[in-house]
Parts: C-alpha cells; structure tokens; sequence
C-alpha cells in the first residue's frame, strides 16, 4: 500500500510537471487594501454549508475530512498580510491553501479565486499578492502618471484651522505619495525575476504570462472626505476614477504588459441599498471599464449582490447591544468585571435566540467594513472574480 501511495505521488508530481512545461505559467496579481488582505476567519467556513448559494463552494473550498483544501497546481506569493505594520514586506509562500489571508487564519478572495482558477482554466498558475490595510489610491497606491498630490482648498483650510506646518505636511504627503504603489511593483518583479523560488516545478525555458491583474481597494478613498470633498454629490469621486485608470496604464506600463486583463472589485459594503455617497463611489470605481481605450480588457465585478443583509443585521444588533450595555456599566463604577459579565450574558441571552447567536458567532468574525469578516460574503466575491478572469482569458487574442 505504502509503495502504492508513492506512485500515485510521483505519477502527480510529473503530470503536474508536464502541464508546467506545456505552455507558459500563468501568473495573476491580486492588489489592493484590507479586504484584499483578508479577514474571514477560517472558523466561519461551517457558516456556508446550509446556504444553497454557498454550500456548493464550501465543498470545493475543503477535502472531504473538513480540511481546507491544498492546491496542487497553485502557487502563491504573499506580502503585506503577516504582521501588523501597514508596511510589512515579509512574504508568505507555497501551495494556495486557506490561510493566506491577515494573518494566517484568515482568507481573503486569493483562496477561492485561485480554486476557481484552476478549474476553469485548467492549468497551472501563480498568484502574486500585495495587499495593506488602511492604504489609499489617492495617495498610497498614486501611481506615476497621475502626478503629485496636491492639497484642495477644503484641505489647506483644515491644516491651517489646526495651525499645521505646511512645509513639513507637504513635505510628509511627497514622502508618502506612491509608496505602495512602488512596493507592489517591486515585489511583482522580484518574484517574476526568480519564479523557481515560489513554484520549484517552474521551467524558464517555457516562461510566464501575465495573465490578469484583479484591483481590490477603495474604503480609505471612501472615507477620505477631504480629499474628495464633495463625496456626498454625484461625481464627488471623480477623481478617484482618474486615479484608477492612471493606475491601471502605469501597472501595464511598468510590468511590460500592455493588455493585461484588468479587474476592478467594486465595493459591496451595505449590499444593495447602500447610503448615496457609497452609490457614487461605486460609480466612480467602476468607471474606467467604460473608457474606450480599456474596452474588452478592463472589467468591474460588482460585489455588494455577495453582502448578507441578514448576517448585517445580526452584526448590527448585537454591536447595538453592546453599545448600551457599555454605557450602562459605566454609570456605575461600582460593579464588578463578574457582575458586567453576566448582564451582558442575560442581556444576550434576552435579545436573542439561540439559532441567531449560532449564525452570528459563527459567521462574523470582522467588522462590516471588512465584510464582516465572513467566509460566506468573501469566497463567492473570489469566485466571481476568478469567473470574470477566465472569461477575459479566455477571449484575448491568441
């Protein structure tokens, strides 16, 4: 039996070799903020089984012993994802498994794009992954072509309402300006440059393609209310629009790949009734797939039809509770750790059925900024974007 096992792994080892050198690698870079990084726990897998949206995912997404499940034909290079510092530059590599998410008991949309990936495409391929909490297109991300950044009137007025040096915040703002744009292209390149050390089976005789580059981002663009300073009217994120398709032209321009197949993850937060400014940011996100000279290469995947309105409310309940509970407790300091402790217990036990807190504890494991934190919202936004890849793929010319 044991010689047996050998066989059949060695007989893998090779056919995943030959279809190695059968045609180039292709390689797929996966970028963008926080819920690029990841934050679904690997606990909240189990939530996805009796939805019938979602089960059928779940089976892919794991080994029939409940373990999640080890690409054989993928590979993954990771950095921006395993510490705490927004700049963390360590890598994290292998065969894509869960795991691969901020940190390492968490995925974000790599595990199941990879998995659908591969099954659609039916061959081996590489992902390259640079993510960083908290990090902005308008600064962080401001790729070449779009220029310094420049302070609006709204702006100047701010800093000097606080009394700011100008001097050392223009000085801070040209220093910031860019940074992890350069720190995904250079790590791009230095895994492109040495593809043997991430996929030992890698032949450079054959080479690779770039083959898609996917763009997850835009809380900190939503949120940046000085920047884009008329956020609440429509075309107040315009400028985030513009950014974007510099980004997308200077990425191709800096990795020698000018049609690479483009996708943009329009943020989903709140579903679909979102608050007005959230609906004209996704206008805005989703923009440049419009403009004439990305035709048939640039693609925006809408992913607020994933979000869980009844998984949100439950979120929301509960955050509420809390809230009240806090304030209760700190009307009288006279109580006890043991005595908060157990009318919060009573207090939860009140508002909510047991089959509620059964869905809740299993299924959130994050705030609603990063999509509660749910396998069952972040793996169906993977997979479509691994459908929407293929499919570009699977168009381009030959």
């Amino acid at each position: 039996m044991h010689n047996l096992a050998a066989r059949i792994l060695a007989l893998a080892a090779l056919t995943v070799a030959a279809q190695l050198q059968a045609k180039p690698l292709k390689v797929f870079i996966l970028a963008g903020q926080s819920n690029m990084q990841g934050h679904a726990k690997i606990s909240t897998f189990d939530s996805m089984a009796d939805d019938p949206k979602t089960a059928p995912i779940l089976r892919e997404m794991r080994t029939p012993d409940g373990k999640p499940r080890v690409c054989e034909k993928v590979w993954i290079s990771s950095i921006g994802c395993l510490g705490d510092a927004y700049s963390d530059l360590r890598e994290q590599k292998g065969k894509l498994t869960a795991g691969f998410g901020a940190p390492t008991d968490k995925i974000g949309p790599e595990f199941t794009f990879g998995i659908y990936m591969e099954k659609l495409l039916g061959e081996p391929l590489l992902i390259i992954k640079t993510s960083w909490g908290g990090r902005s297109l308008h600064t962080d991300f401001r790729s070449p072509s779009a220029g310094p950044y420049l302070f609006n009137d709204t702006e100047l007025r701010g800093l000097k309402n606080r009394g700011a040096d100008m001097e050392k915040e223009r000085a801070r703002k040209v220093e910031e300006t860019g940074a992890y744009y350069r720190h995904m292209i250079e790590h791009v390149r230095k895994v492109l440059a040495d593809i043997k050390r991430v996929v030992p089976e890698y032949d450079p005789a054959r080479g690779y393609e770039l083959a898609g580059f996917v763009w997850f981002q835009g809380f900190n663009d939503l949120v940046a209310t000085g920047t884009y300073d008329k956020y609440n009217k429509p075309g107040g994120f315009d400028q985030y629009s513009e950014l974007l398709a510099h980004f997308i032209r200077d990425v191709r321009k800096d990795l020698s790949a000018p049609k690479m197949p483009f996708l943009i993850g329009v943020m989903g937060l709140n579903g679909l009734k979102p608050p007005q400014n959230e609906i004209y940011f996704r206008q805005a996100q989703a923009a440049p797939a419009s403009l004439s000279e990305f035709k048939g290469n640039v693609v925006a995947v809408e992913t607020a039809p994933f979000w869980d309105d009844d998984l949100d409310a439950l979120n929301r309940r509960m955050e509420k509770l809390n809230s009240r509970m806090d304030q209760e407790a700190r009307k009288d300091p006279t109580l006890t750790p043991a005595a908060k402790d157990e009318a919060r217990r009573k207090a939860v036990a009140e508002n909510f059925t047991a089959e509620e807190l059964k869905r809740l504890n299993g299924g959130v494991s994050n705030g609603g900024y990063h999509y509660l934190g749910a396998a069952k919202i972040l793996a169906p936004i993977g997979k479509a974007f691994a459908e929407a890849m293929a499919a570009m793929n699977q168009d381009k010319p030959r």
